[in-house]
């Protein structure tokens, strides 16, 4: 029961703080996987790509998925619960406020601060996601190879999806469902092939 409280507790604070979407709750995640050790930074990042790959909002996503390998179908529905109450109270209060909220020139001031504060958090969130997804600093305090180190498949497999989405025209205009399977494709050939 206490897990359940302290889970609903950490995620109510995610939500209520993490402005700006689902990949500005990385960095509270990264906290909370330091705070309380439930789930390393390597499932972290396998969390984010099963969430990043399943419909809905990626924090939400994120919540589910921990509370279910925290405690079950309970855990995902109290830290899915707390994530999003937050939002659902600020929602309401400020529909009922809604006329005096948009021409009030503190709001339009806070939501001006907002912003940047947002664009870091993203950004930090998306570093993160690079330093586990490419960078591997524990094998390399190991055994002090720079190959340890650096993920070079992950880094062309990386580059290849920024050319392709970015500076292919024929491939550019693709969904992202199709980079995401390809993706995944090539992740299994490299683990079977032991690459």
């Amino acid at each position: 029961m206490m897990l359940l409280l302290t889970m609903f507790w950490e995620y109510f604070k995610v939500g209520l703080f993490a402005v700006g979407g689902g990949m500005a709750t990385l960095p509270f995640l990264y906290r909370l996987s330091d705070k309380y050790g439930w789930y390393s930074y390597e499932q972290l990042a396998d969390m984010l790509a099963v969430s990043e790959s399943t419909p809905g909002p990626i924090g939400v996503n994120m919540a589910t998925y921990v509370g279910f390998h925290l405690h079950g179908i309970s855990g995902a529905i109290v830290a899915t619960f707390g994530l999003v109450l937050p939002s659902l109270i600020v929602t309401c209060i400020i529909a009922g406020f809604l006329k005096a909220f948009r021409d009030s020139k503190y709001v339009q001031g806070a939501f001006y601060g907002l912003r940047p504060a947002s664009a870091a958090l993203i950004a930090a969130a998306g570093v993160s996601v690079v330093m586990a997804c490419l960078v591997h600093v524990d094998a390399f305090k190991e055994s002090r190879l720079l190959s340890d180190l650096i993920d070079w498949r992950a880094i062309l497999l990386a580059a290849v999806l920024v050319v392709l989405t970015n500076f292919v025209k024929p491939t550019k205009k693709l969904h992202p469902v199709v980079f995401i399977a390809l993706s995944a494709l090539v992740g299994i050939v490299f683990r079977f092939a032991g690459a």
